[in-house]
């Protein structure tokens, strides 16, 4: 009867555990934003300092980096966008970045399924844009993506980490066509909107 009671709990605390995950060194983060007439997603993984001293030694100045940690960040536009003049497609993209004290690289690359930056391939490169770098107003201890909008037609993709901001303008494509769906969609909307109680 020992033994029974003693294997029950052995099962029970295994089940237990299994609920649990053990922390993770560079934690995985989705992030989304609602933009224009469909969404920007970014999916990246969140190394931390740690004391050390990243850009220029963990992370080294004029090598491709993938923007984060272990598989690749992917960025997802659900919708044509403009980056630096280019137009790109809607689909998932892999990016990365090549940083340099004052400025860095940041590039879309086709290839989204990569680990790290160890098989990047500058032929598969869609679109790369160099943006200067500015001073955080705070110490960032886990490197962060956010997605930040401007108006109806633009958000900023902001990178943060130790002291170090980058900041890369998005813009959508076409815009005008993009405002007169939105008209007729706010038009069907009336059509379709219960008539208000008197």
């Amino acid at each position: 009867m020992k033994k029974l009671i003693l294997t029950a709990l052995f099962f029970v605390s295994i089940a237990t555990f299994g609920q649990f995950s053990l922390p993770v060194v560079s934690p995985r983060q989705k992030i989304e934003q609602q933009f224009s007439l469909a969404k920007v997603i970014v999916d990246y993984g969140r190394p931390a300092l740690k004391g050390r001293k990243v850009f220029g030694e963990l992370v080294p100045y004029g090598e491709v980096w993938r923007l984060g940690a272990n598989s690749a960040t992917k960025i997802t536009f659900e919708q044509t966008m403009i980056v630096d003049g280019k137009l790109v497609s809607a689909g998932t993209y892999g990016l990365f970045a090549i940083p340099y004290e004052k400025e860095w690289s940041i590039i879309l690359n086709k290839d989204a399924q990569q680990w790290g930056a160890f098989n990047f391939d500058e032929k598969l490169n869609v679109a790369e844009v160099r943006v200067p770098v500015q001073k955080s107003d705070r110490k960032q201890e886990y490197f962060l993506l956010e997605l930040e909008p401007v108006n109806d037609q633009s958000l900023n993709l902001i990178m943060i980490w130790d002291d170090v901001k980058v900041e890369v303008p998005l813009h959508i494509a076409r815009p005008e066509a993009v405002q007169k769906i939105v008209e007729k969609l706010k038009e069907i909307k009336e059509i379709y909107q219960p008539p208000a109680k008197k």
